[in-house]
């Protein structure tokens, strides 16, 4: 496959489904959606039946830690043979231009393999493809145990690029007419629809040219005003940081046997620009299940002086307290936690973290770590936060969103952000199970 390597991109050699295979059920979303919601899943298995799909080729992490682990690995990687040996999988080389339509709002990106290469995830990196986000290497062992022995990669990674003036990706759109179309078709579960095109190699090399040109160091120190030899940041993390961090850990490991032209150097990923209108940023939400501690006592006695709270009368007061807040005190909202309202806002002068998650996460570990609650859950959107948190036993943090346009400039002077600060869209607007690629 061709290698682009000052842009530490490969041009893909892509599986697709055979022509007549049902794509409603070959599509499946992401693996680490809802995490805490088994009906959501339920509803999959029995749309998906017998049918040729994604789901047999990937792991829910719904099921992590629960029985029959090894056998669903199992029979995940027999599964990837057998859609390769019956042809359910079919081959084809180049750029893919996809768009998802969910909400009212299209996302525009390019199906690509980045250099793991070019990839450092630990904090303080430099390198032309960052984290944005904390990784936690304690979560990357199981993730390692599914993907070591695949035949294949099934990538819901999300990668940005900070394009204001529209040259990579938008012009793609604009001429998709006159593309090649490899799918449309609407996915399940009200989760939009789904439509992909073939890049001839004029735009593949337009595209390539452009990408150029936001790699150019001049224009990148002029762009956030820095120094002339600030190391470039092309691609940055949108979604799916611990599954790129995977990946790297994986090469890492087998480069000495299997040397540097192997295809598991890279990994399929789609790049979108964070300047698309179809793209927002949404608030990740916190939920403790099963409290051991009492939740106040433990706030009081980590923030001291600095914590207050103040009970309100409705959710909707709560969020839009929250989202409205301003000053130098963080505010987070809480749901449930055992108090008498079920709605409450937190307040925090003098925190350490910059951003609000920063600090409830710093928190929020310690308290695990100490026996405070049974675990943990990441979630998307008010009303999910609230149906899990307001159940006997339960707690949950309602945070405020960052803007998208901060990102980049944050990560290059700031470095990683603290993890699960911001989610690329709610649940139902995460990336689709489509594309595969050949890893061994």
């Amino acid at each position: 496959m061709k290698i682009i390597n000052d842009l530490g991109i490969q041009i893909p050699q892509v599986y697709l489904p055979k022509a007549g295979t049902d794509l409603n059920k070959w599509a499946v979303i992401a693996c680490d959606q809802f995490t805490s919601e088994p009906e959501y899943w339920q509803a999959v298995e029995k749309l998906v039946g017998h049918a040729p799909s994604t789901l047999n080729l990937t792991f829910p992490e719904v099921h992590l830690e629960k029985p029959g682990e090894e056998e669903r690995i199992q029979s995940i990687q027999a599964s990837m043979q057998k859609y390769m040996q019956e042809g359910i999988l079919q081959p084809r080389d180049g750029f893919i231009y996809v768009e998802r339509t969910v909400g009212g709002k299209t996302r525009k990106g390019i199906m690509l393999c980045l250099d793991l290469e070019r990839y450092d995830y630990n904090k303080g990196s430099s390198s032309l493809i960052r984290a944005t986000e904390g990784t936690i290497v304690d979560r990357l062992p199981p993730r390692i145990k599914i993907r070591q022995g695949a035949a294949m990669e099934l990538p819901h990674i999300l990668v940005l690029i900070d394009d204001p003036h529209h040259t990579v990706i938008e012009p793609l759109s604009a001429a998709k007419s006159t593309l090649e179309k490899l799918y449309d078709f609407d996915l399940m579960l009200e989760s939009g629809h789904l439509t992909g095109y073939a890049v001839n190699q004029d735009f593949e090399n337009k595209t390539i040219d452009a990408l150029r040109g936001l790699a150019d160091p001049e224009t990148f120190a002029a762009k956030y005003d820095l120094e002339p030899d600030q190391p470039v940041l092309l691609f940055a993390m949108g979604d799916g940081n611990h599954s790129l961090a995977t990946a790297k850990a994986i090469w890492e490991k087998v480069k000495p046997q299997v040397g540097m032209d192997h295809p598991s150097r890279y990994a399929l990923v789609e790049v979108e620009n964070v300047h698309d209108d179809g793209l927002e940023f949404e608030p990740i939400h916190r939920v403790l299940f099963n409290l051991k501690k009492d939740l106040f006592a433990e706030l009081q006695k980590t923030f001291g002086e600095n914590f207050s709270y103040t009970e309100v009368a409705s959710s909707d007061e709560m969020i839009q307290r929250v989202d409205s807040a301003e000053g130098e005190q963080q505010v987070i909202g809480l749901v449930g936690g055992g108090r008498a309202s079920e709605f409450g806002v937190i307040e925090i002068a003098h925190a350490s973290s910059h951003l609000a998650v920063g600090t409830i996460q710093s928190f929020l570990d310690a308290f695990l770590k100490d026996g405070g609650a049974e675990k943990i859950d990441y979630v998307h959107g008010e009303d999910v936060v609230e149906r899990l948190a307001l159940q006997a036993g339960n707690a949950g943090f309602y945070l405020a969103g960052m803007h998208k346009s901060e990102l980049f400039k944050t990560v290059i002077l700031d470095g990683a952000l603290p993890r699960k600060t911001f989610s690329m869209g709610e649940a139902k607007e995460k990336r689709f199970y489509m594309e595969a690629r050949k890893i061994s």
